[in-house]
């Protein structure tokens, strides 16, 4: 019986397309068993409270549609503004979606994570987010990363795409100094953005077009309330805010380790009503995004 359901599942893969190629591939880090699981489990609820902007924590340059997922920012010159989320965490690995059009950021785009405290308005075009010693934030244009007002380095970092670069097949006419700049070119960080933070161990990393590009920071203070937030200076962004999922440290359930192991094996496209399982386990192994 097992046998001829591999054979079965193998048949029906084969008959899928292979799924969109992403940029980030190549420059992505494996996840660990814990943060899979997080990423293949189904998303809360929407009205989730975690998935709400501070309507006290928030620039005056800045409204809140009335559901408090959305923040605008209203045109104001010299400006610069920033809002963080109504609730924080200070323990467990905790996945948030950001969705900021990269048409509306401009320049000092940010996301991160800020302490209590962080400033979130401040006159002229600077980075809040990572301006101070309370807050970590990851530059969306320049992709650089901030933390106590000062640039620390690239992420992705440069020596992962250089290595991407080397390995790569090289056309005889594309020269080092051709090769060296496209290397140095920001990436383009499309709308939506997934933020992991492990307040267990400490550290923020970013998931894009479904990749993880591995640790931004690292030693982020533990047993502390961490809240994610995000600074602009370009009028009419419109930046949302998701809580999707989370977890505590505990080991994983066998349960979840079995459904990750099937998804990864099956890959995205597959249908579960072409599977003969019965429907509950039809149900549990949708896939969730």
């Amino acid at each position: 019986m097992g046998l001829s359901l591999s054979v079965w599942l193998f048949s029906r893969l084969a008959d899928v397309p292979p799924p969109p190629s992403s940029a980030f591939k190549p420059i992505s880090v494996p996840t660990s068993s814990r943060l899979a699981i997080t990423l293949n489990s189904a998303p809360v609820s929407p009205t989730d409270h975690r998935s709400h902007w501070s309507p006290v924590h928030c620039s005056p340059n800045l409204s809140l549609s009335h559901c408090r997922q959305e923040v605008t920012r209203s045109p104001a010159e010299l400006s610069s503004d920033g809002v963080r989320a109504e609730t924080g965490v200070r323990s467990g690995l905790h996945v948030w979606e950001v969705v900021w059009s990269p048409c509306h950021r401009g320049s000092h785009a940010v996301l991160g994570v800020s302490k209590q405290d962080c400033p979130l308005q401040a006159s002229g075009y600077n980075v809040l987010v990572g301006g101070d010693l309370q807050s970590w934030g990851w530059e969306l244009k320049t992709n650089q990363l901030w933390h106590g007002g000062q640039t620390l380095e690239v992420y992705p970092p440069e020596k992962r795409r250089n290595l991407v670069e080397a390995t790569e097949v090289l056309k005889p006419q594309r020269s080092t100094t051709q090769s060296t700049k496209r290397v140095k070119t920001p990436l383009l960080i499309p709308e939506s953005v997934l933020m992991v933070l492990d307040a267990d161990i400490g550290t923020l990393g970013f998931v894009v077009d479904g990749c993880f590009l591995g640790v931004a920071f690292k030693e982020l203070p533990r047993g502390v309330e961490l809240f994610p937030a995000v600074s602009s200076v370009r009028g009419g962004a419109n930046i949302r805010l998701r809580y999707l999922n989370g977890t505590t440290c505990d080991p994983p359930a066998l349960m979840a380790l079995s459904g990750l192991s099937i998804h990864q094996c099956l890959g995205q496209q597959w249908q579960t009503d072409k599977l003969p399982l019965p429907p509950v386990l039809q149900c549990y192994l949708l896939p969730h995004h």
